[in-house]
Formats: C-alpha cells, sequence, structure tokens
C-alpha cells in the first residue's frame, strides 16, 4: 500500500500538489502540529514534504516537533528558495534533504524516491489500495477481491485519480479537465457513462465506492484509507 505523505502547509502551492497527484503519490496536507497528529493515518505518516519558502519558521517549527514524537517522521522532504540556503542550520537534523524551489518535478520525484531507500521503505509502492480494490500504478491492471478488473484505459485513469483522492468530492467539469485533459470537449456525460461503467464492474457488492453527490459531482470512499 502506498503509505501517505505529509505536505506542508495546507492547501500546498498548486505546482506541488499537482506534482504529487501526477506521480501516483498520496498525500494529505496539514496546517500544524496537531493536525498532523489528529490527521495521521492508521499506518502512520510515510514521510513528509515540508514546504519553507513561504513560512520557513512555521516549517522549522512543524519539522522540530515532528522530530520530538515518539515516533519521530522521516523522511522529511524541505523545500526552500535559494536565497534561503544560508538561513537554514543542515546540522540541526530537522530534515534529511531539501530540494530548491522553483523544483523541477523529476528532481522533486527522485529525492523522494532515493529518501525512501535511505530509511529501509523501498521505491515508491507500485500499488494503491483501497480496501479489496488494488490499482497497479506500472502495469494499469486493477483487480476487487482478488478478481481482475477489465478496464478501459480511460476507466483505469478515472478509478486512480478517484482512489487516490478518497473522501473529496469532484464535479464533472474537474473530471472531464483533470482525467480527460483540458483540450477534451465532451460533455459531463462522458462522466457519468464512465461512473456507470466503473460501478457495473466493480460489482454489487463494491459499487457504492463510488457514490454520487447530488448537485455536485463523485466521490470515492471515505476520508480515510483502508487497511
Amino acid at each position: 500500500m502506498i503509505e501517505t505523505l505529509l505536505v506542508f502547509p495546507a492547501p500546498p502551492p498548486p505546482e506541488l500538489s499537482q506534482c504529487l497527484d501526477e506521480k501516483g503519490w498520496v498525500w494529505k496536507a496539514i496546517n500544524n502540529s496537531d493536525s498532523a497528529l489528529s490527521d495521521q493515518p492508521d499506518t502512520g505518516w510515510g514521510g513528509g514534504v515540508i514546504v519553507a519558502d513561504s513560512d520557513p519558521e512555521g516549517a522549522l517549527s512543524l519539522c522540530k516537533q515532528l522530530r520530538q514524537t515518539e515516533n519521530p517522521l522521516v523522511p522529511i522532504l524541505l523545500l526552500v528558495s535559494k536565497g534561503q540556503l544560508n538561513n537554514f542550520e543542515i546540522n540541526e537534523n530537522l530534515f534529511d534533504d531539501f530540494c530548491i524551489t522553483p523544483f523541477y518535478p523529476e528532481e522533486l520525484e527522485i529525492r523522494l524516491k532515493n529518501l525512501f531507500l535511505k530509511f529501509g521503505r523501498g521505491t515508491q509502492p507500485g500499488l494503491i489500495k483501497y480496501g479489496s480494490l488494488v490499482l497497479n500504478i506500472e502495469t494499469y491492471q486493477a483487480t476487487i477481491d482478488d478478481s481482475p478488473l477489465d478496464l478501459t484505459y480511460m476507466e483505469y485513469e478515472l478509478l486512480r485519480f478517484l482512489a487516490t483522492r478518497p473522501g473529496k468530492v469532484f464535479t464533472r467539469e474537474t473530471l472531464l479537465s483533470e482525467v480527460w485533459g483540458y483540450d477534451y470537449y465532451g460533455g459531463g456525460r462522458t462522466v457519468d457513462v464512465h461512473i456507470r461503467r466503473l460501478r457495473a464492474k466493480l460489482g454489487e457488492e463494491h459499487a457504492n465506492l463510488i457514490s454520487t453527490v447530488r448537485s455536485v459531482g463523485y466521490r470515492f470512499g471515505q476520508s480515510r484509507w483502508g487497511s
């Protein structure tokens, strides 16, 4: 199962959330140490991405608090601007690596993967799990109750997008732009048709994984990941 990354602040910069989403990371944004504790997944945080360029004091204070807990958070990747480098005490052991903003998505991905390796977590896991639903982000395969799902490419992409954001409600327009792309000119009916097909393929027992929010759009699952 992909471990959930703690991200600070909430909401994070759009370029960061887009990068994490496109690379398949599961993450949750927090604003302070209290929410870091209350919003922590049952399996704990997989690591942290702390943005320090806009609020360096708040970012370092959070890093310090995360290191002083009973189970100190590792790894922590700090995002800083080039002009801030001289202001950080690298020897304080408050973070494990840093990346200069504005960052390149490829560099951020490599640094995160290297940190996972360094701390014995392996590379970024290639599976997304929610209950008995499993998506393999490398092979584009999906199973439910260990039975393969025969999904088209767009059905898989829609399910992956929703499954990595459990509990969030998306309008049809947002799903069209995020899953099909801004150059796609299909209407909301395209989303409805794909949702209907997904529910049918998930089967009667699991069709309610994707719920309809009246007058808004669709939501996948609950706000927390299953075991």
